[in-house]
Order: C-alpha cells, then structure tokens, then sequence
C-alpha cells in the first residue's frame, strides 16, 4: 500500500474532490487552510493581506496500482492552470491497523 498526499490551492477543491470520487478513493483525511510555498516557483499561500490564498492536503492510503492514475489525474488538474498549483508526494506504508 501507499500514502499519497496532495497539497493543492484551494481553487482546486472540486477538481481534486471530484478525481478521488471518480478513481474510487473512498477514505482520506482532508485538511483546510494549509499554509505554504511551492519549491518551484511557487507562491506563498498564507491566508493574509499580502498572500491571500490557501492550500487544502489530503491524504489517502490507497492500494499500489492506483497510485499512478492518481498521479496522472494530478498532473491533469496541474496542467488546467499551473499557476493555481497542485503538487502530489507518494511513500511507502509499512503497516495499516
């Protein structure tokens, strides 16, 4: 098994909500206003007067022949507006109980 966890700007919500439901990811841990800045280029996100935007993550620990279609359906969300952001990070999961 793997955890996926994908930070994303907050203008990506439905996108990214919509590409768990269609990939059948049914359990995963949401998180709002997750402050942050991208290690490319990326902008802050820190909710205040001079960054206004946030980040949301979540995290799923899914089985390891959906990890890539997720990956791909992230690069896909990426590729509508670079800018807006969205970045996936996969690691390995030792045990689930």
């Amino acid at each position: 098994m793997k955890s996926i966890l994908i930070v994303f700007n907050q203008a990506n919500t439905e996108r990214v909500e919509y590409m768990l439901d269609r990939l059948g990811v049914r359990g995963f841990t949401w998180w709002e206003n997750v402050q942050g800045r991208g290690s490319v280029g990326g902008e802050p996100r820190k909710g205040t007067h001079t960054w206004p935007e946030m980040n949301s993550a979540v995290i799923a620990i899914v089985e390891d022949e959906k990890v890539e279609t997720i990956l791909k359906g992230v690069k896909k969300i990426d590729s509508i507006n670079e800018e807006v952001g969205i970045r996936a990070f996969v690691w390995n999961v030792e045990a689930v109980v």
